[in-house]
């Protein structure tokens, strides 16, 4: 049975894969119908398609390939409701008659595959019919399938044709008929076409050719009858054309041409019969029509200029109520930010005044109390710009283990500073909670959007509970909630305020949708609260009723492994040394960051080498120079980023490890938060122990990969 699936292209890929990481296990030990169905499949030379086992995993033979388009380099195994997601609404009606055993056939279906990306017209005429396993059990469907587009779309421009051709001859409109043999060059004219290109109608009886038939068509038009000809005869199917013609009279009238291509089996055009239609009247009408509204335009031109000051003025009026609205937030904001910057600022000055002094007095015991003093406020400070940077939507994606309970914890009193005393604030966390792998700072940010939502929607006070919990979600379940079955955990966030009707919940994600006033709100909170949790891999649900209050819960996927922790990382004497001579380039425009980022390698062995911008650094990268590490800040001068002097160097060494320090991780810096293999990243400002720690960990990978 193997050698028989061998025999076709999609089989030998089918055999070549390792299918021991899905739910359906090694080939080896496929079920009989499975693979006897295969082989089925592969041998037909009619398109075919197989979606097997729980998840519907997608089989299909060489002559199926073609329709799935852009799609077929990731199509096979793909669960079938992920692979045409895009037609899921059409087709799920299908799928659920199939997999509860019923065979069902449907006839010329429109479908929007987007087959190469873009949006398409297509017809199909397929059957879904159920597949069963060794027990008789249904296990998956059978679809055969064939393309019907051209024949539906040459049916509906025939009768498109035939519909304009007998409302033309209720009306009297015809004023001439043709029938072009193609392949002789031979038209044949009744004596009313003649009469109306000014022909011999004796010549048309016999027969002219189409260069003699123009020969009274306007010049100025000549050129787009040609063209529209051309195309006909090459597509086939009906044709229609406006243009003037010379009469007897010697005066040009405008005649509609309206026929259609037949062709052979083989695409050779024949025939090209129509008629003529007299819209010279039309034409008339038409272009009074056009004389007329130009006359009302020119006459409104004052009207809406006014119109147009007037919206003017009201769009800046609202812009200043927002920019009025937004400093009034970002003094309220500011004004806690200061005291709390002002706190941890004297501690750290009056740390590092009270070291010189007590290093001058030689009294070098309190020197290590004031640099514990100062190290604290650092590190506090350091915590608060990452928040404000979340917050404000610039911090790079690094996603890490996470643990919720924690990270509630953390945000709890920044959570009660921004909603107000208003609202009571109550946290239940869940026990032994589940670690999650996501980016801790971005979830802080939903988190804190979430909150702030809240609070508006009970304007006269109210309670937000903030709820942790362990979550396991079956097939049936992650169906419903649109997510994959498994470990989640949740974060909910729920209000006792006004709730939302069932038209809103199904807005409520909808970039820039939103139910507040002008210049309350953005509508851009739960949208990106949305797309984050979905790029975790998770899912967001809303309940809500109005009156009753509103519950949004975050699902995030369980996280196999331990969560990060806050413990102190080993003193810099304890830090790991080099120990094969290796070489750091250090670029960054800040002097003091290199000093001290350089005298930290040398402490450690590392050879340094020192840059103040991209361009510095890419030319000791594009020489012959040692350089096992890159340490490089995003932001640098000159016109080149860190981001872009990486990519660079990467062309002449392409296995260059790479590590960003950055205090604004801008993600237009480093594409979007997305770091290419080999990078990584850290935020300023950081413990010495720490990047030493860093700096061996991405060496000692370099080298195992080396040895690799």
């Amino acid at each position: 049975m193997q050698g028989n699936i061998q025999n076709s292209r999609i089989g030998r890929h089918i055999l070549d894969r390792d299918w021991s990481d899905t739910e359906l296990g090694p080939f080896e030990a496929w079920p009989i119908s499975l693979r006897t169905t295969l082989v089925t499949m592969l041998a037909c030379p009619t398109a075919m398609f197989l979606a097997w086992g729980p998840k519907l995993r997608s089989f299909y033979n060489d002559a199926y390939e073609p329709i799935l388009g852009y799609r077929a380099d990731s199509a096979l195994g793909t669960p079938f409701r992920e692979l045409w997601s895009s037609i899921w609404d059409e087709i799920s009606p299908l799928v659920d008659e199939a997999l509860a055993g019923r065979k069902t056939k449907v006839v010329d279906m429109r479908l929007d595959l987007s087959r190469s990306g873009e949006p398409e017209e297509s017809y199909w005429t397929f059957t879904y019919s159920p597949a069963f396993d060794d027990e008789g059990r249904v296990a998956g469907m059978l679809c055969v399938t064939a393309e019907t587009t051209d024949r539906v779309i040459a049916e509906r421009e025939r009768a498109v044709s035939d519909e304009r051709l007998e409302l033309a001859l209720a009306a009297g409109a015809i004023i001439g008929t043709w029938v072009w043999d193609v392949v002789a060059d031979r038209f044949t004219v009744d004596e009313a076409f003649a009469n109306a290109f000014g022909l011999d109608p004796a010549l048309g009886r016999v027969g002219l050719s189409l260069a003699q038939v123009v020969e009274t068509v306007h010049p100025d038009d000549q050129e787009g009858l040609a063209a529209a000809i051309t195309e006909a005869i090459e597509r086939g199917g009906a044709y229609a054309h406006q243009y003037r013609v010379r009469r007897a009279d010697g005066r040009y009238y405008w005649i509609e041409a309206n026929g259609r291509v037949e062709k052979a089996a083989d695409g050779t055009p024949l025939t090209f019969p129509g008629v003529l239609l007299d819209v010279e009247e039309r034409r008339a009408v038409e272009a009074e029509r056009d004389r007329v509204a130009a006359a009302l335009r020119a006459l409104n031109d004052t009207l809406e200029q006014r119109v147009r000051e007037r919206t003017e003025e009201l769009e800046q009026a609202q812009e200043r109520l927002r920019q009025s609205q937004k400093m009034e937030a970002i003094g309220q904001l500011t004004g806690g930010l200061a005291h709390d910057f002002n706190n941890l600022l004297a501690g750290i000055s009056g740390s590092l005044e009270m070291m010189a002094i007590r290093i001058g007095q030689g009294r070098m015991g309190d020197v290590e109390k004031y640099n514990s003093a100062a190290q604290g406020a650092t590190k506090r400070a350091a915590a608060l710009t990452h928040r404000l940077l979340a917050f404000s939507r610039r911090q790079t994606l690094d996603p890490k283990p996470t643990l919720p309970n924690r990270l509630v914890e953390d945000m709890i009193d920044l959570i009660h500073r921004t909603v107000g005393p208003a609202i009571d604030i109550r946290f239940a966390p869940a026990e032994d909670i589940w670690a999650t792998f996501v980016d801790p700072h971005q979830l802080e940010n939903a988190l804190l959007n979430l909150s702030i939502n809240a609070r508006d929607a009970m304007p006269d006070g109210g309670r937000i509970t903030i709820e942790t919990s362990n979550r396991t979600v079956d097939e049936r379940s992650a169906l419903l909630r649109g997510m994959e079955p498994g470990n989640y955990v949740t974060l909910c966030v729920t209000d006792t305020g006004t709730g939302m009707t069932s038209d809103v919940i199904a807005k409520a994600f909808d970039p820039f949708f939103t139910t507040k006033p002008i210049g309350v709100g953005t509508g851009l909170g739960l949208s990106m609260v949305y797309g984050f949790v979905k790029q975790s891999g998770g899912q967001v649900r809303i309940h809500s009723e109005p009156g009753h209050g509103t519950s949004v819960c975050i699902y995030l996927p369980r996280h196999l492994g331990d969560a990060e922790t806050n413990d102190q990382t080993p003193d810099l004497t304890e830090a790991p040394r080099a120990d094969r001579g290796e070489t750091v380039l250090v670029v960054d425009d800040e002097p003091a960051v290199r000093m001290l980022v350089t005298d930290v390698l040398e402490e450690l062995g590392y050879a340094a080498i020192e840059a103040g911008d991209g361009a510095g650094g890419l030319r000791i990268l594009q020489s012959e120079t040692r350089v096992d590490l890159l340490i490089s800040d995003v932001g640098l001068p000159g016109g080149m980023n860190g981001r872009q002097m990486a990519d660079a160097a990467r062309v002449y060494r392409p296995d260059l490890k790479v590590l960003f320090i950055t205090g604004y991780a801008e993600n237009a810096a480093i594409g979007n938060g997305l770091l290419a293999p080999g990078m990584h990243v850290m935020t300023k400002p950081f413990a010495m122990e720490a990047l030493a720690t860093r700096i061996r960990g991405l060496l000692e990978r370099r080298q195992s990969e080396i040895a690799s």
